[in-house]
C-alpha cells in the first residue's frame, strides 16, 4: 500500500515545465469564454424566469430567491471580461482566481432553474483547477517580462488533477448507469428507452427527430452491445492515465459515443466533442508549437515525433 502511494504521489508531484500547464490554459479558458458569449442569451434569460421554478444548488444553496436581472447581466459581463483575461494570461493572480469563481456561480446559477449538464460542471472543475493554479507562467501576458522558470511540480500536478478529474467523472457515469439502471441498463432497456423517449419529445414539439432513432428503437437488440460497451468503456476511463496508443483509443472511442448520442438523439455535450475535456491528457505544449510553426511556414506542417504523455 505505501508503495502505492509513493507512486500516487510521484505521479502528481514530478517537476515538470510550466509550458503544458500554460497551454491547456489557454485551450480550456478559450473554450469557457466561447462557451459563455454563445449561451449568453440563455444565461441572461434567467434575470426574468419565473421565481417558482428556481431551487437553489451548490455554492447557491443558500440563495433564498432569485438574483435581480441586472445583477445577472452584470455578471455574465464580468464572466465574459474575465474569462479573455484568464485565456491570455493578464493580472492572473486576480483574474485567474475570479473567473474560476465567477464561472462556478453563473454555471450553478443555471443549474439552479432545473437543467444540469455535466460536461458544464467538468468545464468548472477544470477552470477551477488553473484558476488557483501557477498557470501563467508561461504562455502568459504575465510571463512575458520573465525567463522561463525552472521545472517545477506546481506546474504538474493540475494537469495531472485535471486528467484525474476527467476519468473520475467518465467512472461515475458508469456507476450511475449501473447503479441507477442495473441489468435493465446492461440488456440495453434503459438506453432504447432514452432513445425513443429523445425521438417522441422532439416529435411532440413539433421538431424532426432523428432519422436514426426509429431503426435503433425498432431493433431492440442493437442496443445491448452499444450499452454494455458504453459501460465498459466508462468504468475503464482509468487506461487513459497511462497515455500512448491506450490513452488515444480510449478517447477515440468516447469521442465516438458522444459523436453518437448527437446523431441519434440530437443531444451535444460540446466539452468533450471538441476534446477539450481530455485536453489534460495531451501534451498542449508541443501541439501549440506546432501549430505555430505551421504557421510560420505557410501550412507546411513539419513531421513531429508523436509524444508520450
Amino acid at each position: 500500500m505505501k508503495r502505492v502511494l509513493k507512486r500516487v504521489d510521484s505521479w502528481f508531484t514530478e517537476p515538470a515545465a510550466p509550458d503544458r500547464l500554460g497551454a491547456m490554459r489557454i485551450v480550456v479558458g478559450l473554450f469557457a469564454s466561447v462557451y459563455l458569449v454563445l449561451r449568453f442569451p440563455a444565461f441572461h434569460a434567467l434575470g426574468s424566469a419565473p421565481d417558482r421554478e428556481f431551487e437553489p444548488v451548490g455554492v447557491l444553496w443558500l440563495l433564498g430567491s432569485p438574483l435581480p436581472s441586472p445583477a445577472v447581466t452584470i455578471g455574465l459581463l464580468a464572466s465574459i471580461a474575465f474569462g479573455i483575461a484568464f485565456t491570455v494570461g493578464a493580472c492572473f493572480r486576480v483574474c485567474g482566481p475570479l473567473f474560476a469563481l465567477l464561472l462556478l456561480v453563473t454555471t450553478t446559477y443555471h443549474s439552479s432553474w432545473g437543467q444540469l449538464l455535466w460536461f458544464e460542471n467538468l468545464m468548472v472543475l477544470h477552470v477551477l483547477i488553473l484558476g488557483f493554479s501557477a498557470s501563467a507562467d508561461a504562455r502568459a501576458v504575465d510571463a512575458r517580462t520573465r525567463s522561463a522558470p525552472a521545472p517545477n511540480p506546481a506546474y504538474r500536478w493540475p494537469v495531472r488533477l485535471a486528467a484525474a478529474v476527467t476519468v473520475l467523472t467518465y467512472v461515475l457515469a458508469g456507476v450511475a448507469k449501473l447503479r441507477i439502471g442495473g441489468l435493465d441498463w446492461l440488456r440495453g432497456d434503459t438506453l432504447r428507452n432514452h432513445i425513443a423517449y429523445s425521438a417522441a419529445r422532439l416529435d411532440l414539439l413539433g421538431a424532426t427527430p432523428s432519422p436514426l432513432a426509429r431503426p435503433l428503437v425498432a431493433n431492440g437488440w442493437m442496443s445491448t452491445p452499444v450499452a454494455l460497451l458504453i459501460v465498459v468503456v466508462e468504468l475503464c476511463a482509468p487506461v487513459a492515465l497511462i497515455g500512448g496508443r491506450i490513452r488515444d483509443t480510449w478517447v477515440a472511442i468516447v469521442w465516438m459515443m458522444h459523436a453518437a448520442t448527437a446523431a441519434v438523439m440530437f443531444v451535444v455535450f460540446p466539452y468533450p466533442l471538441f476534446l477539450v475535456a481530455f485536453a489534460p491528457l495531451y501534451p498542449l505544449e508541443r501541439m501549440l508549437d506546432r501549430i505555430n510553426r505551421w504557421r510560420r511556414r505557410g501550412g507546411a506542417a513539419p513531421a513531429v515525433r508523436k509524444p508520450q504523455y
